[in-house]
């Protein structure tokens, strides 16, 4: 039997990219031999990247001026350029997907399946605040923008129905996806690389939170509810609102910026706890902090639901503690309470829960997945289909 040939479907590859759904790729590729293929690519040329020497398939859009940066400023060209990829050569294609790998065209004789990290956020959750935070969200230019965010979310319905099988890397997502495309996912949990984190016991007197500063994630909300308690935060990350929260920010607050992973697995280890705010759909630094045996006070919404376990409800096996609403008043009492329960912490049971969503634990779900679904596929039958189109076209003609 002939070797079947895989390519791989990811937004963008360039050194400011590495979420998620880039470890996600990584992963893949360890143990699948596939093509990659992107809008743009700037980590091949990357010594220090897993891509580098490798040929990428890109779009026009890697000519464009200042791509490099962040190719979402040309977010009106994003579907016509995924559409110019020409993959017939292929039997299965594989993409990652946040925002349009998935609308790249296939033919009949060709398997799709898609790991769809979120539906398009611009389009869906966040058009607001993509309005309010855009130089073009108000006024006249806001007419087109959102004429264009309408366009936009007909071809992301249309292009997921381009897909042959669906994968969501939470259950929060598959809820997001079937309300978006009314589509089933399959859910498969991302890797995370819990090795690289060292599980300690003893731990320092200060929180930490780790993540981008931009508006979803709440960062300010996590500093003022720390104003208030007095207690010390460390906050690791940089990005559009640093400014604004080192404005508001008190002494015991320390802004470290962007830091290398040396000091983030340090300070996460060392933390009384990890504290997010942002409603994720999955969340991969809480889980990081669990393998550290590091508690985790989140929000509760989200991917948190599925990788968090609140101490008042799993009093043997809690890793954590949610709190009700994205403000810094049901945070600072979340805090309180923690202090009052953090002697019932065990960071052996954030460990334990932590090794549940290990990379070979993604490797075995997603390999059987594929295979399951390329077993489905080639044994698909259409002819039922073909027989019910007849009918209704003799109907139509009567």
């Amino acid at each position: 039997m002939e070797k079947l040939k895989y390519a791989l479907v990811h937004e963008w590859l360039t050194p400011l990219a590495t979420g998620g759904s880039e470890l996600v790729v990584q992963e893949i590729l360890k143990y699948i031999d596939a093509d990659v293929y992107a809008l743009i690519d700037f980590e091949s040329a990357n010594p220090e990247s897993y891509l580098f020497g490798r040929q990428i398939g890109t779009t026009f859009l890697q000519h464009f001026p200042k791509a490099r940066s962040g190719v979402q400023k040309y977010l009106p060209f994003l579907p016509v350029a995924i559409e110019q990829l020409d993959l017939r050569a292929y039997d299965i294609i594989l993409s990652s997907s946040h925002a349009v790998a998935k609308g790249i065209l296939t033919s009949p004789g060709q398997l799709h399946v898609c790991y769809c990290h979120t539906p398009m956020r611009y389009a869906w959750d966040l058009t607001f605040d993509y309005l309010r935070n855009s130089k073009a969200g108000g006024g006249i230019p806001g007419v087109f923008t959102r004429y264009l965010l309408h366009r936009l979310r007909q071809w992301d319905v249309i292009s997921a129905n381009r897909v042959d099988y669906l994968i969501a890397n939470s259950q929060h997502t598959a809820r997001r996806i079937w309300r978006c495309y009314r589509r089933a996912a399959e859910v498969i949990y991302p890797p995370v690389n819990i090795e690289r984190f060292s599980l300690m016991r003893q731990k320092q007197d200060f929180y930490v939170t780790v993540c981008r500063l931009v508006s979803y994630k709440n960062v300010s909300a996590i500093v003022q509810a720390f104003n208030q308690l007095g207690r010390t935060l460390i906050v690791i990350g940089t990005g559009p609102e640093l400014e604004m929260i080192r404005q508001i920010a008190k002494p015991n607050v320390q802004l470290l910026g962007w830091q290398p992973a040396s000091v983030v697995e340090k300070y996460m280890a060392e933390a009384k706890a990890f504290v997010y705010a942002a409603c994720e759909d999955f969340g991969i630094a809480l889980v990081e902090a669990q393998a550290c045996g590091t508690p985790v006070i989140a929000y509760a919404a989200g991917g948190a639901l599925e990788t968090v376990l609140d101490i008042r409800q799993h009093p043997e096996t809690g890793t954590g503690l949610f709190f009700p609403s994205q403000t810094a008043a049901a945070l600072v009492e979340a805090v309180e309470e923690f202090e009052q329960l953090q002697g019932k912490f065990e960071p052996e049971m954030g460990r334990l829960r932590a090794s549940e969503f290990a990379p070979e634990v993604f490797e075995q779900r997603y390999l059987a997945f594929v295979e399951r679904c390329y077993q489905e596929f080639q044994s698909r039958d259409f002819s039922e289909f073909e027989s019910c189109s007849h009918l209704r076209l003799r109907r139509n003609d009567g």
